[in-house]
């Protein structure tokens, strides 16, 4: 029996970021389900209900849905019109294809004022002389009844007509309510013709294979038995399909769990030839000690940035475009990052402490690529930057620029030990050149006074 749970609607609310308390519309259609549970609790603001190609029997839990108002249950196998009072704002009930026969239960909608569209087609009641007619006397709200508009002639001539149709209706509903039964009987006996059978077919033939016999008559045989299994198997499921049974609720049931049967039976039998599946590669995601370790498992392609002008990381996952954003699990520590995507870890360690409450993952509806922003704990002072105010005389900013040069050029080091000595020269206004207070600098040896009887005679030659 599948069952709504609440990971099925999740996977369904994706335009709703995975939100299904503030959820208005959820497809839930061939799924095989079996019956309405939990949706009335957990999405209380649903206004369209898809509900089509299930197993369901019976309308309910939807009572508390007032702001439903379009329910789809077309393709199931209802057969009473029910519990649906509670649903105010209802305007437009598909029961299309379905199995009701009682179609006085339609009298359950008389307190729905709101719905104004109703299908019916395919129903057994459909066929009911004045069904057309004892409907749209009994629901003066509809507008529209199995796709056909109804006509303000109509209304007034089945209202008037109502009290003759009734009884013709009830009639042919107690008909249909007997060959109902009937029906039921019926597979009820054929179900337990169908377990007998089974049960005899399967009595093990090798229970009666002599235990003196060798080994190779006895795998001979029992690959004969495998074969004989295999044909009966084949004729089965040939004389399941060939076999004439009536449409009816049990019929579909039926069909829908020899289906689900035939899966599991091939999922078993491709399990078998694979063998035994080797033990899985455990990823470790902590050391023995707990230090948290990077891992990518996932093998995608990242981006983890320091955005040092914002004080946050910015981790960019390279998700591919058409992943279900479902598929995809973000998880913020102070210390770490973990991404999941399809049960495959991407986990990367941080430099800094983040703020987890704080950061954020948005995924880019183009590329496709994870973006997740995570501010630093640790908060820095940033200094104000004062705009430079514009000169009015070019000659103090070509002052104020060679100034500028002159402290970055005496602000000059150079290592002690390697040896070399730097000598600058730096011209102030193009005048004499004057030396800035350099480290590694050559000492300045300073001119000797000429002697007193020093004679500057000007025919003597320079020395070299």
């Amino acid at each position: 029996m599948v069952r709504i749970t609440e990971d099925m609607v999740r996977k369904r609310a994706e335009h709703n970021e995975m939100q299904i308390s503030t959820l208005e519309e959820v497809s839930l259609h061939q799924q095989d389900i079996e019956k309405i549970e939990f949706l009335d609790k957990w999405c209380r603001d649903l206004k369209i209900l898809y509900l089509q190609s299930n197993l369901i029997p019976r309308i309910e839990n939807v009572g508390r849905l007032k702001k439903l108002e379009y329910l789809n249950l077309a393709l199931n196998n209802i057969e009473r019109i029910e519990n649906l009072s509670g649903c105010e704002s209802l305007k437009k009930l598909d029961l299309t294809v379905n199995f009701v026969g009682e179609v006085t239960s339609i009298e359950s909608l008389r307190d729905n004022y709101n719905l104004r569209e109703m299908f019916l087609t395919g129903n057994p009641c459909t066929e009911y002389e004045g069904y057309r007619q004892y409907v749209i006397a009994t629901l003066p709200q509809l507008e529209r009844l199995d796709g056909k508009e109804i006509e303000k002639s109509e209304r007034i001539a089945a209202i008037q007509e109502l009290d003759a149709i009734r009884p013709q209706i009830l009639e042919q509903q107690r008909e249909y309510q007997l060959k109902r039964e009937k029906e039921k009987a019926e597979a009820e006996n054929h179900m337990k013709e169908k377990e007998e059978k089974k049960a005899t077919k399967g009595f093990d033939k090798r229970w009666y294979t002599d235990i003196n016999q060798s080994d190779m008559q006895h795998k001979n045989e029992s690959q004969n038995d495998d074969d004989a299994t295999k044909k009966e198997e084949e004729e089965d499921e040939e004389d399941f399909w060939n076999e004439k049974v009536g449409y009816t609720p049990e019929s579909r049931k039926a069909i829908s769990d020899h289906v689900q049967e035939k899966k599991r039976q091939e999922e078993e039998e491709r399990n078998k030839k694979r063998g035994p599946h080797p033990a899985k590669r455990v990823v470790r995601l902590t050391t023995d000690d707990g230090k948290v370790l990077n891992v990518n498992e996932a093998k995608i392609d990242f981006s983890l940035m320091d955005n040092e002008k914002e004080n946050q990381f910015e981790l960019d996952v390279a998700c591919f475009k058409h992943l279900d954003t479902s598929l995809i699990d973000v998880d913020v520590q102070p210390t770490h990052v973990k991404v999941v995507l399809k049960g495959k870890i991407l986990q990367l360690v941080l430099t800094e402490e983040v703020r987890a409450d704080a950061s954020e993952a948005k995924r880019s509806k183009t590329t496709g690529h994870l973006l997740i922003t995570m501010p630093k704990a640790r908060e820095y002072i940033k200094p104000k930057k004062v705009a430079a105010k514009p000169s009015s005389n070019g000659q103090e900013q070509t002052t104020k620029t060679q100034q500028a040069v002159e402290q970055k050029l005496q602000r000059l080091e150079v290592d002690p030990k390697s040896g070399k000595q730097v000598d600058l020269m730096v011209t102030k206004g193009g005048g004499e050149p004057s030396r800035g207070p350099l480290i590694g600098r050559r000492p300045v040896v300073e001119e000797r006074s000429n002697s007193e009887d020093f004679v500057d005679d000007p025919d003597v030659p320079p020395l070299l």
